[in-house]
């Protein structure tokens, strides 16, 4: 006997055949692609891959700047910057200035989002002092900042006078004079911090936070169970731009201090590369210290990437 033959079920055995569908490709999309990203991978290669291999290549050589002989040492200035105690020192400068001006620009250009987020008369104005060294030359910063720390007639001279303090040696001591250019930097710095955290804070879910009323959460618990988690993506962006920025801050350091006192008192890592390749005219040695601070900061970012990673 033969089974019925039900209507549809031809059509629908057909269907589960393989349908070969052919794909021709997007010329057209293909060359808009290729002519918006090319011309971008080019200036990448030309200033910034190509000066970075150059770099790599030049730390291998003693080679004064103003000569045209270049001499093979090898890993002599790898081994030299790293048995040097002064190298060391630098190292600490650099971290202690990095770690201070990320975490401190950071907490108080937070801060001051969330103060500046309320509806306060005239925060507009407010905003705009806060936001406007951070576009003014860090020269300039420096130059203004240099009447501040004055202990002879220096604002916080007049300040500590008036409460009866003595006025710390800035410019005498290395500690002091690593706090003085810290300081500048995450007074110019705060409008980055501040405007990014702003913008965050405006667009974050107001629902969280009127549940987090309704069910009536204290201040500060509200900040780190509702506000912080919603900040995560944020606070990770500027922990990484504002790391990187750190680690090149140069003209701060050289109109208030040029690195010292005592030569190398605030001189970071930056500052060496500068003083060892134009000032004492070993290029070599200078493009060694810059390939040692690139693998530190490519270390520190690979790092804030993974712990990211692992939180999302």
């Amino acid at each position: 006997m033969t089974s019925p033959t039900i209507p549809g079920l031809e059509k629908s055995v057909s269907d589960e055949e393989p349908i070969q569908r052919s794909r021709s490709l997007n010329w057209r999309q293909i060359g808009l692609a290729a002519a918006l990203i090319l011309p971008n991978m080019a200036l990448l290669a030309v200033f910034t891959y190509r000066p970075l291999i150059d770099n790599f290549r030049i730390s291998f050589y003693n080679w004064n700047i103003s000569s045209p002989d270049m001499r093979f040492i090898g890993f002599g200035n790898y081994i030299e910057w790293f048995t040097d105690d002064t190298s060391w020192q630098i190292a600490r400068n650099t971290l202690i200035f990095t770690v201070v001006a990320v975490i401190g620009s950071m907490a108080i250009g937070l801060a001051l989002a969330m103060l500046l987020d309320q509806h306060l008369r005239g925060r507009g104005m407010v905003r705009t002092i806060v936001f406007a060294p951070y576009v003014i030359s860090g020269a300039a910063i420096g130059v203004a900042f240099q009447f501040v720390f004055d202990p002879g007639y220096g604002l916080i001279q007049a300040v500590l006078d008036w409460v009866g303090v003595s006025t710390p040696h800035f410019y005498q001591h290395s500690g002091w004079a690593l706090f003085m250019i810290t300081t500048t930097y995450v007074w110019k710095n705060l409008g980055y911090t501040f405007v990014i955290y702003l913008a965050a804070l405006q667009g974050r879910r107001a629902d969280l936070d009127e549940a987090a009323e309704i069910d009536g959460t204290g201040p500060w618990r509200k900040f780190w169970r509702v506000t912080l988690p919603q900040l995560k993506g944020t606070t990770f962006f500027l922990s990484v731009t504002v790391l990187l920025n750190s680690f090149t801050v140069f003209d701060i350091i050289q109109v208030m201090t040029q690195g010292g006192p005592f030569g190398t008192g605030t001189s970071t890592l930056i500052y060496q590369i500068y003083q060892e390749t134009f000032v004492n005219n070993r290029a070599g040695y200078g493009a060694a210290v810059a390939t040692i601070m690139f693998l530190l900061v490519l270390i520190v970012t690979l790092v804030q990437v993974k712990l990211q990673d692992k939180q999302d």
